[in-house]
């Protein structure tokens, strides 16, 4: 899959917004009611790596594969970062970025969930 499908995947959502965050973070944040569910480095050396959410098994499993590894900050958060979201498949990307979104949603409150569209 390729960045700008991904963000748009993203995007796409249901009450996700995303936000620019410039210089000293220099990160494209996705959340859903103030809540952060996916983001991409956007600064060089690491622009366009990708960070999400994932379980604590699934942590594993990810963090075991090349080119994934616990996000920097977040990974005891069970976040995880992928170097380069061109190397795996699209289907696969879809779900850890819909089960990321889950779980942002999860955490919300009942207003706020009810508030999400």
């Amino acid at each position: 899959m390729k960045v700008a499908a991904l963000k748009e995947l993203c995007a796409a959502l249901p009450g996700a917004q995303a936000v620019l965050y410039g210089p000293p973070s220099n990160i494209l944040v996705y959340e859903v009611s103030g809540k952060k569910f996916a983001y991409f480095k956007t600064s060089t050396p690491e622009q366009w790596r990708f960070s999400l959410r994932a379980s604590a098994e699934r942590f594993i499993e990810l963090t075991d594969m090349p080119g994934v590894k616990p996000a920097r900050y977040m990974g005891r958060f069970h976040w995880v970062t992928i170097v380069d979201v061109a190397r795996f498949p699209a289907d696969y990307l879809a779900e850890l970025v819909h089960d990321s979104y889950t779980r942002a949603v999860a955490s919300l409150t009942r207003a706020q969930r009810a508030a999400t569209p």
